[in-house]
């Protein structure tokens, strides 16, 4: 039995208790996947995830399955709406949208998603705290309750060379995050996946918090980590992506209720 499983054999049958929508008609799916993508852009663009014109997240599409959705270039994600979205082919092709894309979006995005067909979502962002781990080259440590949802399920891309523009770099890291979760890309920030935005969007969202609590503790002191066996047994009760969607619930009724205008 999986540990979703396992979850959900837990869950009160008496009680509301919101889980992942499943749906009968792939145009309902879509609509979906792009009402949580743009909503999650808001998220990121409220917890001051923008660096510029850099950050993506992407949601692959539940018919065409080498095409993926995802916030165009240049606008902001404080602004992002359901209408906005793009479409991107295999071949880095806008087929739905009427703005550009991202050439580091569709470089790294699109060998992430053919690498991981379990992968719905994938998130990028210079954010603050990650970016500062990256320039560190270190992975996180098992030194809090939340950071074992990563606990031997992060990877490290050791490597930088410059602005990501070509699809070789975007396989070489989609082979750093290998099965994993989320990757630390070396001297640029984090990524991370799920298998529904929700999740991926949580993943990014503690995996900032995380390092920002690792350079906060590091700077304080010295750390006292959690033993191997407590963090294993974390991970498995805290990692999934079931338990991420659940996390990121709050978050997603916080900003649908404060900018509705982004299912426009």
């Amino acid at each position: 039995m999986s540990d979703e499983e396992e979850f959900l054999e837990k869950l009160p049958t008496d009680l509301i208790f919101r889980l992942p929508p499943t749906f009968d008609d792939v145009a309902d799916e879509r609509r979906h996947r792009k009402e949580r993508l743009a909503a999650a852009l808001r998220v990121f663009g409220k917890l001051g995830f923008e660096e510029g014109v850099a950050g993506h997240i992407t949601a692959r599409d539940p018919e065409r399955t080498d095409h993926f959705w995802v916030n165009p270039f240049g606008m902001s994600f404080k602004h992002i709406r359901v209408s906005d979205l793009i479409l991107v082919n295999h071949a880095g092709k806008v087929v739905e949208g009427r703005y550009p894309v991202n050439e580091a979006a569709f470089a790294i995005h699109s060998q992430v998603h053919q690498a991981r067909p379990d992968v719905v979502a994938a998130a990028h962002s210079h954010s603050t705290h990650g970016r500062a781990i990256s320039a560190l080259g270190q992975k996180l440590e098992p030194i809090t309750q939340d950071v074992c949802a990563f606990y031997q399920d992060h990877g490290l891309f050791d490597d930088y060379t410059g602005v990501v523009t070509d699809l070789e770099e975007g396989k070489r890291i989609a082979a750093a995050l290998g099965g994993h979760k989320a990757v630390i890309l070396r001297n640029h920030g984090l990524l991370t996946v799920g298998d529904t935005v929700d999740a991926a969007a949580w993943w990014f969202i503690t995996m900032e918090r995380s390092c920002q609590v690792q350079l906060l503790a590091k700077a304080a002191g010295q750390v006292v980590p959690i033993e191997h066996d407590n963090a294993v047994l974390t991970h498995e009760q805290i990692g999934n992506d079931l338990v991420g969607w659940i996390n990121y619930q709050p978050l997603y009724d916080q900003i649908t209720r404060e900018q509705p205008d982004l299912f426009e």
